[in-house]
Formats: structure tokens, C-alpha cells, sequence
């Protein structure tokens, strides 16, 4: 019995770690039934200031790897700051190298309800509207729209979370960007310098939230919670002596 004990361990062990590869793969799986296009010049200029909320692509850290989303995939912006990896497949445009390109969910590709063709960005159609970087780098420019697959993947950011504060006194808007993980903001709380409570900011649109309690100097603390659940606790990251417009970053990331 004493001998048998170590075999069953060992047989236990070997199990859950198929299991947990089996999990990972079941994570990392390709969705097949979506297309893309794209939208905008070389530059990008068309790409920024999205229904994201957020503002100069280049200066915020996402530049021209970016997508708007269709609806079925914008979920009313919550999907925002999400990563995506994106492959041309099934088609005659796709590059022979078969690349893949990594993007980032920064804008909102709207449904058009008058179209009866090329209504890609309708529901329940899965589309990647890119930019025109991005999307010749895995197609051909002639090709207009190409089937692809994709699946989300970590957003990896430099330095820590940022914060753009926008509003006025009485109504304080901030924008919530440069975040890594799973990328996308499902909840934000603000604690104030001269408050112990944390308080619930709401949902404004995209990736910026809102409140509407005086914080006019006053230092200010975050805690901001993804959509996997992890939460990043960001301390005083605000200053007292804040000015709207200004963007400030903490010293930690996901």
C-alpha cells in the first residue's frame, strides 16, 4: 500500500496537468466565421478619437495596430482596450506568409439597417474593421474584405495604468487607457484624498467613466477591474493640484 500511494500522486498530477493544458487550449481556440476590412489612410487619421474614447492613437500607445468592432463584438463598449489576434484564411487575397497581426479594440465599426449587402458590421456578423496597416499586412489592398479567424490574446503595455482626467467641476470624466491582461475595464472606483470609501464610477461611454462628487483638490486613488476580475489598486496616483486635461500613470499594470 505504502508503494502505491507515490503511483497514485504521480497519476493525479499527470491528470490535472492535462486538464489545465486542455483549459488552456479551450482558451486559446480560433473563431473561424468573421471578416475584415479596413478604414482610413496609411497614416492612421481616420482611426483615431473612436467611440472608444480614446484620443491620439500614437501619443496613448496603440498607433495603427488597431480595430473598430462590430456589434456583435463592441458588447456597448465594454470590449474596449480587448486584444485580438487576427489571420486572413480561406482566400486568394490572403499574404502567402499568412500572417497573423495583433490589435487592440479602440472603435465601434456601426451597423448600417438600410443595406440589404455588405452589412458587415451588423448583427450578428463578427467584423474587424481595420486600419490600413494592419489589414495589409495580412491581405491584399484590391481585396476590399477577406475572411478571418481570431482569438483574444494579453495585451502587453509599457508602464503602468493611465489616467486622462476630462469634465468640468461637478462632472468628472476619466478615461481609463494603457491597460494590459485581458485589456478591457469592467468596473473603476475613485476614492478621493479626503474620503476612507471607495466609490463606484459609472460606465459614460467607451472606456471613459464618470462622477459627480466635488474632487477639486483633492489627490485621487483608483481601483480598476478587468473583465477576467483581477483588480489594480493605483494609490494617490492624482495629485491635489490637478488640472482637467492632464493624464497621469501609476506604477502598476496587469
Amino acid at each position: 500500500m505504502v508503494r502505491f500511494l507515490p503511483f497514485l500522486y504521480y497519476c493525479f498530477l499527470a491528470i490535472t496537468i492535462a486538464l489545465s493544458l486542455s483549459c488552456q487550449a479551450a482558451n486559446d481556440e480560433w473563431v473561424t466565421d468573421a471578416h475584415a476590412t479596413f478604414y482610413g489612410d496609411m497614416k492612421g487619421g481616420e482611426t483615431m478619437y473612436g467611440a472608444c474614447g480614446y484620443k491620439d492613437l500614437y501619443t496613448q500607445g496603440y498607433g495603427l495596430e488597431t480595430a473598430a468592432l462590430s456589434t456583435a463584438l463592441f458588447n456597448n463598449g465594454s470590449a474596449c482596450g480587448s486584444c485580438y489576434e487576427i489571420q486572413c484564411v480561406n482566400s486568394k487575397w490572403c499574404k502567402a506568409n499568412k500572417n497573423t497581426i495583433k490589435i487592440t479594440a479602440t472603435n465601434f465599426c456601426p451597423p448600417n439597417y438600410t443595406k440589404t449587402v455588405d452589412i458587415w458590421c451588423n448583427p450578428p456578423q463578427k467584423h474587424f474593421d481595420l486600419s490600413l496597416k494592419m489589414f495589409l499586412t495580412i491581405a491584399e489592398y484590391k481585396a476590399g474584405i477577406v475572411p478571418v479567424r481570431f482569438r483574444r490574446v494579453p495585451c502587453v503595455r509599457k508602464g503602468g495604468l493611465k489616467f486622462l482626467l476630462q469634465g468640468n467641476q461637478g462632472w468628472y470624466l476619466v478615461l481609463v487607457f494603457n491597460v494590459g491582461g485581458v485589456g478591457n475595464v469592467v468596473d473603476v472606483k475613485i476614492k478621493p484624498s479626503n474620503s476612507k470609501n471607495w466609490m463606484q464610477m459609472t460606465r459614460n461611454w467607451g472606456q471613459n467613466w464618470q462622477f459627480t462628487q466635488n474632487l477639486i483638490g483633492k489627490s485621487l486613488s483608483f481601483q480598476v477591474t478587468t473583465s477576467d476580475g483581477k483588480m489594480v489598486q493605483s494609490d494617490n496616483v492624482v495629485p491635489a493640484n490637478w488640472q482637467f486635461g492632464q493624464t497621469f500613470e501609476g506604477s502598476k499594470n496587469f
